[in-house]
């Protein structure tokens, strides 16, 4: 488990140009071998040599490009053990291998992230794992792509840690939380493996263990420096914030110190991990905080891994490995040490004289003894030589970090100083704005109470105003009461004028008649006298005389009655008059008090009302300049949010964050609608300065939106090509300088009037074009386009249907009037059954347009329903191509009936075009339900409907089949006349019929295939996937592929269902 700094450097050999072709392809057949051998679904530790030639590798192609060509290949997918040995070796390569390799890595992070979610789904104690061990690898990623200045390894200096957190407290406290998150995500995986593992040194020593236990030594390295930064920044933070404010932090801390040193006992205890890692162990307690002092007790935990004494035992089938370091001189030179100290003794004395006796072999054994006990001093000399300078080491690396902690509380007394300096002066600010806020909320107080008086005197306004209108309502009521009086009166004198008229008039006619009396009495008279001799011939007369006279005089006496009855009416008329006159007088003098009344309120109300002018006058002339004080800091914030994203275009740590085409043209379309309305309510503010709200809210709306646009622009300028990227950048420089200066023009009265954001609109519109320009073509749809097409679809099936179905009336009646009997039943069950059909369908378009207003409402979420339908334009033209596919059907069978019926078409027509309508509504139901919820209430509802329709069809296609067998007139076959030659010869010409009707049957199939084969091609579907032969219309199959990178699907065009197809006429046969 050695890391790549305790293996020695490799010894190169020249190589010329000629063999480096050959160098690279032996390289790559040993990174193959190594990944291969290393990541495997075998439940075995992940060997180190191969993990160490992987690591190498990375290191001299500077990068981990192969690594990944060969590790995307894996099924990683099919197997956990796979996966979980994969994210073991891409730890190790992250810890240990090329600077390089962190970015590299960094591309595949969606990778790794899908195969998390995959294995988190899934119920397997390894997928389990792989789902944490991914999670661990995708936060290691993100923060060390977020902290360059701290490799994957974690092994940095105080001061590179002082100086990636900053003097900024906020940078501090988020750095901080970052490395909680870091260590959380550790423990869990540890916590999770032990919890999988029974903690006896059997299981540990097991290969199925051992497999699980070896990520852990990466875990315990990571663990340890998590701890030293996590004791660091949180002393840092309790020397500038207060303890309350870091109750939390501290909190998470003792969890975190607690599971830790747990995790540590468990592992030490463990036979696995003895000759592998020693584990250091953390202190009983953990650091106060409180106490600035509790930082000198603190030591940083420092994992050891031994050295490995015992070679590996190589495999039959590995490569031979390039030698790291040349042994051949130095394993010679120490086997010919030995002997030579082994023959010392000979060499100095010479050999012996004759034969040994006790004693000789007494001193050899002692000479030899003498000798080993030499060797073992020399030894443990040497080993006490190295423990003292490993121990110096130590004391000079703790002398060297103890002056460091030194400098460093130095450097800290004086950045408390300063903060506390700081904090005086914030303080003071704070102190000042809060002083500002108290001022700005009393003149806001006051403000509000002048409005509520000045509502108040408008509300008292509007009363006078109200009272004295009605005071005009009744003075002209008034008026209008004595007028009517008066009428009232002159019709009294007409009326009397002409009772007095009539009264003169009967009188002159009564003198008239009395003078006519007396004429005629004075003519009788001397009638009399004359005529005396005719008396008796003129009694008849004298006597019709009397009756007259008697008549007059009853006339008389009720022309009398008549005026009498006259007087006294006009004697009632005159008292009526006179009362009348009373009342009017009564009633004008009254109407004069209260006209004398109002008219003394009216000036003292009129006075008061020209002094509560002069004060609305002034309340006015306050409001348009605390409204204008309002628009110039409303400016100002503004101004200072499109200067902050200015400033990221030039930003460092800018240049890697990205943005998609689609989003920047959604934020250039929303910026363009906020300077319509920012236009808007500038002329509204032009118009009524006393309210400036309207152009208040489109200004924050467009100050944000602007900035939005401008630091998403240099997003994606970041990922497009060169050309596109400089004008992107300066367009969105622009937008910029032309925002800050309408800006600046709405700041001044002076410029307040010309300011115009026509030329933002112009740059913002560059913007949006550069946007479109640079989405992919796939996406290339426009929206209002699709969305409309959807509706304008179904709409116009729906519109087909109810055509079809009022033909299909039209017909009936027809059939009706025109045929009898046999004929009549079969055309009325057709039609009937073709009705059913139609209205079957209608439901199911109905039930399939409700189900897909519930798909866009759940799935659309903040977007459009025409975004939705751009963002799901795959399933938006499957809609559409199935939804013309149903309307045309109709139309077909609509057509097919009405030949039927005038027996100018076929059985066959109305069959094929059941069978194809059917089709046409199974594949709106499909593209109606591939996006619907499982639990959705409108899906059983289209299934429902969908049944309905192919029973109506198989309905269609029976009423079809019985009709045609009843009509069809099947002759009686009499072959009882015929001889022997002519039945044989009637046999071979019906065979050869037979064989001809099969011939152009096989024909028509192989056309009627091509047909298909050329649709589906049109279609988009390869010809592999078309199914030969004439069977029910083929369902599409989607590939489905296990490979944790996702790819792109193709656009496929959606071929013209709507048109009507090209169908050649079936050949009749008699």
């Amino acid at each position: 488990m050695n890391s790549i700094r305790q293996v020695p450097t490799r010894v190169k050999s020249r190589r010329t140009e000629a063999n480096l072709g050959a160098e690279r392809e032996h390289f790559d057949k040993q990174q193959l071998s190594s990944i291969s051998k290393a990541i495997n679904s075998t439940e075995t530790p992940v060997k180190e040599k191969h993990a160490r030639r992987i690591i190498l590798g990375t290191h001299r192609e500077k990068g981990a490009y192969t690594f990944w060509s060969y590790a995307l290949g894996f099924p990683l997918a099919s197997s956990s053990i796979l996966s979980w040995k994969f994210c073991h070796v891409l730890h190790k390569v992250l810890r240990d291998g090329h600077r390089n390799v962190l970015q590299d890595c960094m591309r595949h992070h969606s990778s790794l992230v899908e195969v998390g979610k995959l294995w988190g789904n899934l119920h397997d104690k390894y997928g389990q794992l792989v789902a944490l061990y991914t999670r661990l690898l995708c936060t290691k990623l993100e923060f060390h792509v977020k902290h360059s200045e701290i490799p994957p390894n974690l092994e940095v200096t105080d001061e590179v840690l002082e100086r990636t957190a900053g003097t900024d407290i906020n940078n501090v406290f988020q750095l901080t939380v970052e490395v909680f998150d870091y260590m959380d995500a550790e423990l869990r995986l540890a916590e999770t493996v032990l919890r999988q593992l029974n903690t006896s040194i059997a299981i540990s020593t097991l290969t199925s263990g051992q497999c699980r236990l070896s990520p852990l030594i990466q875990v315990i390295q990571d663990c340890s420096h998590l701890y030293h930064f996590t004791v660091k920044l949180l002393f840092k933070l309790h020397a500038c914030l207060p303890a309350d404010t870091l109750q939390g932090h501290r909190e998470r801390f003792h969890d975190q110190f607690h599971s830790l040193k747990t995790f540590f006992n468990k592992a030490r205890d463990m036979m696995y991990f003895k000759r592998l890692i020693q584990i250091p162990k953390l202190p009983d307690s953990p650091p106060n905080f409180l106490h600035a002092a509790s930082l000198a007790k603190h030591v940083k935990p420092v994992v050891v891994i031994p050295d490995e004494d015992e070679p590996e035992q190589q495999d039959d089938d590995d490569d031979e490995p390039e030698p790291l370091i040349e042994v051949s001189d130095v394993s010679t030179s120490s086997l010919q040490v030995q002997p030579q100290q082994l023959d010392i003794f000979d060499q100095t004395f010479g050999p012996p004289n004759g034969g040994f006796d006790d004693r000789d072999l007494q001193i050899e054994s002692l000479k030899r003894d003498l000798e080993l006990l030499r060797a073992e001093l020399d030894r443990v000399k040497q080993e006490a030589q190295r423990y003292i300078t490993q121990l110096k080491s130590q004391i000079n690396s703790l002398e060297a970090e103890l002056e460091e902690q030194r400098a460093q509380k130095q450097r800290a007394l004086v950045e408390n100083e300063q903060l506390r300096m700081e904090l005086e002066a914030t303080r003071r600010r704070n102190a000042e704005h809060e002083s500002l806020q108290t001022t700005f909320i009393e003149a806001e107080k006051r403000a509000q109470a002048t409005e509520q008086r000045y509502n108040k005197l408008k509300e008292k306004h509007t009363e006078l105003v109200a009272s004295h209108a009605e005071l005009l309502r009744k003075s002209a009521d008034t008026v209008k009461m004595l007028s009517v009086t008066q009428q009232t009166q002159e019709e009294v004198e007409r009326t009397k004028q002409q009772l007095s008229f009539e009264i003169d008039r009967i009188k002159q006619e009564s003198d008239m008649r009395l003078e006519e009396q007396k004429f005629e009495m004075e003519k009788l008279k001397r009638e009399l006298e004359e005529k005396m001799a005719e008396v008796t011939h003129m009694k008849a007369s004298l006597q019709s005389s009397e009756t007259t006279s008697l008549q007059m005089s009853s006339s008389m006496t009720a022309l009398q009655a008549e005026k009498e009855r006259l007087m006294r009416s006009v004697s009632e008329k005159e008292a009526e008059l006179s009362s009348l006159r009373q009342s009017a007088q009564v009633q004008q003098s009254s109407l004069q008090q209260e006209r004398e009344r109002s008219s003394r309120e009216l000036g003292e109300l009129q006075g008061k009302l020209q002094e509560k002018a002069g004060q609305e006058e002034q309340l006015k002339q306050k409001l348009l300049e605390e409204q204008f004080a309002l628009l110039q800091g409303t400016v100002t914030e503004a101004e200072n949010i499109i200067q902050d994203a200015v400033a990221k275009l030039d930003d460092p740590l800018h240049v890697r964050c990205t943005s998609s085409p689609d989003y920047l043209i959604s934020r250039a379309e929303a910026t363009l609608g906020s300077i319509d309305k920012v236009k808007k309510g500038h002329a509204d503010y032009l118009s009524n300065m006393g309210d400036a709200g309207g152009l208040l809210r489109a200004l924050t709306q467009f100050s944000h939106l602007a900035a939005d646009t401008i630091i998403n622009g240099s997003a994606t300028a970041h990922m497009a090509p060169t050309d596109h990227a400089d004008r992107l950048t300066e367009n969105c420089r622009g937008c910029a300088t032309q925002s800050l200066q309408y800006l600046k023009d709405l700041k001044s009265k002076t410029t307040l009037q010309r300011a115009d954001p026509a030329s933002i609109r112009i740059i913002v519109q560059k913007i949006l074009h550069l946007g479109q320009d640079l989405r992919p073509k796939s996406m290339d749809v426009r929206q209002d386009e699709l969305g409309d097409l959807v509706d304008k679809e179904m709409a116009a099936t729906s519109a087909a249907i109810e055509e079809a179905v009022r033909r299909i009336d039209e017909m009936m009646n027809q059939a009706r009037k025109d045929t009898t009997g046999v004929k009549l039943e079969v055309n009325e069950r057709i039609l009937n059954s073709c009705t059913d059909l139609m209205k079957a369908i209608r439901m199911l378009v109905i039930a399939s347009t409700d189900l897909q207003k519930e798909i866009v409402e759940s799935g659309r979420g903040a977007a459009t329903i025409k975004e939705f339908y751009a963002r799901n334009s795959r399933w938006t033209e499957g809609l559409i191509s199935a939804a013309k596919a149903v309307g045309w059907g109709a139309t077909e069978m609509v057509e097919s009936a009405d030949k039927v019926v005038l027996h100018t078409g076929k059985y066959e027509e109305l069959i094929v075009c059941s069978h194809e309508i059917a089709a046409s509504t199974a594949q709106l139901v499909a593209a109606s339900k591939v996006k619907a919820d499982r639990n959705s209430k409108r899906l059983p509802v289209l299934q429902q409907a969908s049944r309905h329709v192919n029973e109506m069809a198989a309905k269609v296609v029976a009423s079809t089949k019985t009709g045609q067998e009843h009509l069809e007139d099947k002759d009686t076959m009499d072959f009882s006349g015929m001889s022997l030659i002519k039945l044989r010869k009637e046999e071979m010409e019906s065979q050869v019929k037979v064989l001809e009707l099969e011939s152009q049957l096989e024909n028509e199939r192989l056309r009627l295939g091509e047909l298909r084969k050329k649709h589906y091609d049109l279609a988009g579907v390869p010809p592999e996937q078309v199914p030969e032969g004439n069977g029910e219309t083929p369902l599409l199959p989607h590939p489905v592929t296990m490979s944790p990178k996702p790819t792109k699907p193709a656009l496929m065009k959606k071929p013209a269902l709507a048109q009507k197809p090209n169908i050649p006429p079936k050949t009749s046969f008699k």
